[in-house]
């Protein structure tokens, strides 16, 4: 492949738009894709915008191609990345299509944060050169990038993409088994579970438990992972302490009850002011500042070292 693989982005939505600039900003040619003309059309603007807002350089933009046809998109790619509705019959059927466009060795990777990949590349012909890459958002500001590859995967395949990803300026980290939610979801929903089961079941409020997270925890997770702290306590105090609180923590394999009604109850977030809290505008759109902020400054922080 090329010296600077050119790269292909199937959907210029939230991800798909961050995920060009990414790779822009690295210096390859990207095409940019949608069926949705609107977000196709403004994806430059976006990506422009986000480059002025980060103080990076902004001809990066014009190694950007919105291509509206599908086939023009990824024909010459190197390299595809999907990043459309997180819909398994869509993107099954869309990566049916997309074979039918690319070279024999162009990789196929798909941005999906929970859907295995196995069941996304079932329906692909050459399956081998096929995984998943798993970014957060926004993608240009948070640097993990989780490369998921199948039983079907290549070797070849997880190399390259982990390179493309570090050259970037991400941190790729291989996920070498395809479970849903991969490693990171698992991770964060095995939290999102217990604290919900805590407001359930009366024990605190919700303000509470997202409280107590940030003002402990919360504080250390950003230099001192899971498995470090564990080591550092030492393993055998990480034992004690599961035979107490493991069988008292929710294990339930399904969805809270209270996270089902709320949802019944139309109480959906931001989306309509009440979820587990009460949200107007105003705190919204703070909230949303402060989150933005803070990935601002640890990438600056980031870049220093």
């Amino acid at each position: 492949m090329a010296a600077k693989p050119k790269i292909a982005v199937v959907g210029a939505g939230l991800m798909g738009h961050g995920i060009a600039q990414v790779f822009a900003l690295a210096g390859h040619d990207v095409t940019i894709t949608d069926a949705a003309k609107a977000s196709l059309d403004s994806a430059k603007a976006r990506i422009l915008t986000n480059l002025k807002d980060l103080g990076e350089d902004e001809s990066a933009a014009e190694r950007v191609t919105p291509v509206a046809d599908l086939a023009q998109a990824v024909g010459a790619a190197d390299y595809v990345v999907e990043a459309v509705l997180e819909d398994l019959p869509l993107k099954q059927k869309l990566f049916v299509e997309i074979e039918k466009h690319v070279r024999p060795d162009t990789i196929l990777a798909s941005n999906t944060s929970v859907i295995p990949i196995t069941r996304i590349m079932e329906g692909l012909q050459k399956r081998e050169r096929a995984l998943g890459t798993h970014w957060w958002n926004p993608p240009y500001l948070v640097p993990l990038v989780e490369v998921i590859e199948t039983p079907w995967t290549k070797p070849e395949a997880v190399d390259f993409t982990m390179r493309l990803h570090a050259q970037a300026g991400k941190q790729p980290a291989h996920v070498k088994k395809d479970v849903p939610g991969f490693i990171g979801n698992r991770l964060q929903h095995a939290l999102w579970r217990e604290a919900i089961s805590l407001v359930e079941n009366g024990i605190c409020d919700a303000q509470t438990v997202d409280d107590v997270i940030k003002a402990a925890f919360g504080r250390r997770l950003a230099v001192l992972g899971p498995l470090e702290n564990a080591d550092m306590v030492g393993t055998d105090l990480t034992l004690a302490i599961h035979k107490t609180v493991l069988p008292a923590i929710d294990s339930r394999p399904a969805p809270s009850p209270y996270l089902e009604k709320l949802v019944r109850d139309g109480k959906l977030g931001f989306k309509s002011g009440e979820g587990f809290r009460k949200w107007s505008p105003a705190q919204q759109q703070a909230l949303r500042a402060k989150v933005l902020q803070h990935l601002k400054k640890a990438r600056e922080q980031e870049a220093k070292q």
